[in-house]
């Protein structure tokens, strides 16, 4: 298959390449686009050394699949005319996630929104990460509403923001200096920023509202209750949930363990008194989503259920899931 990265040069074309390259995707020929400046370049990867291409149309119309990794902006302008030349395309951003004509897609949870279509989009990373557990639960229990506060780690913010905190971190060790910003809204670096995106009418963020929007279109569930909280922390990769959720029959520790031990993506890491729970620091690399810390919630009786995940935000939050839907394209 003819495989086309638009966007390879950022954290998440980088990835897209090594998933395609763990998962033995059948790459018959490899084609890395990027702006203007990168043209010309090569970047190394496990199918050889590529040339990378400035993008155009006529360029990428002999591909089989394009995984974009560019902005909305990018994807807004060009996805749908790529699509229409014949080529799958897989959108990582936030463009067409919640156009009614476009499948949002996690293949653990609804592989069969997929079709025919030949635009799929991929979703928001906390969205993807949330649902690969949330779907299990509500399968065995049902689901009324979900509150969820993510801790997000610079990764989120592409390859710019884990350099910003690596950078201004170093700063603040070895120069005794101030930590700067420019990425985001303020220093990360031995901070938490409780926002992320911009924040809308209601005081939520966009990223919060991601969240809800996506969730109930991936999981079909258009009137779900679902309440997020969104912080920035000064970690390199993995976003890390706090999940508290009402069931709509009786649900216990033992038995949500249960369900998640088989549902597929997600790993059950959950040994208090081993001191065994998800962390990113356990979780990164891991295609696998890690469970844990599950137990009662008090506050809605036998209903109640509360977790901790982790997941790579690069991964099952971005190219691990993009790669997953172009298997599942016909």
């Amino acid at each position: 298959m003819r495989v086309g990265v638009i966007g390879a040069t950022g954290a998440v074309g980088k990835e897209l390449v090594e998933v395609l390259a763990k998962r033995r995707f059948p790459v018959t020929e490899l084609r890395l686009f990027a702006s203007t400046r990168s043209a010309g370049t090569k970047q190394k990867t496990p199918f050889g050394e590529v040339t990378i291409e400035a993008y155009s149309l006529e360029a990428a119309r002999g591909l089989d699949l394009a995984l974009l990794a560019v902005s909305g902006d990018f994807a807004k302008a060009h996805a749908r005319a790529l699509a229409e030349a014949g080529v799958a395309v897989v959108d990582n951003s936030s463009a067409f996630r919640l156009e009614q004509d476009v499948p949002l897609v996690v293949p653990e949870v609804n592989a069969e929104a997929i079709g025919n279509h030949r635009l799929i989009a991929n979703p928001n990373c906390t969205t993807a990460i949330l649902v690969v557990a949330l779907e299990p639960l509500r399968q065995a229990f049902g689901l009324k509403r979900v509150i969820v506060s993510t801790y997000q780690a610079a990764s989120g913010a592409g390859a710019e923001g884990m350099a910003e905190l690596e950078r201004e971190t170093r700063r603040v060790l070895l120069e005794g200096g101030q930590a700067g910003h420019e990425v985001f809204a303020h220093p990360l670096a031995f901070n938490v920023i409780p926002q992320i995106d911009s924040f809308q009418p209601n005081a939520y963020t966009r990223e919060e509202m991601k969240v809800a929007w996506e969730s109930r279109k991936i999981m079909g569930l258009p009137d779900l209750l679902i309440s997020c909280t969104a912080v920035r922390i000064p970690t390199f990769r993995v976003h890390a949930e706090a999940v508290t959720i009402e069931t709509e029959r009786p649900v216990t520790p033992e038995a949500a363990r249960a369900v998640l031990a088989k549902a597929a993506g997600v790993k059950v890491v959950d040994d208090p008194a081993a001191q065994l729970y998800p962390m990113p620091i356990t979780a990164t690399g891991q295609d696998d989503v890690e469970a844990g810390r599950i137990r009662a919630n008090p506050v809605f009786g036998d209903c109640g259920l509360d977790l901790f995940l982790c997941g790579d935000q690069l991964l099952k939050g971005a190219a691990l899931n993009a790669v997953q839907i172009a298997e599942r394209l016909r």
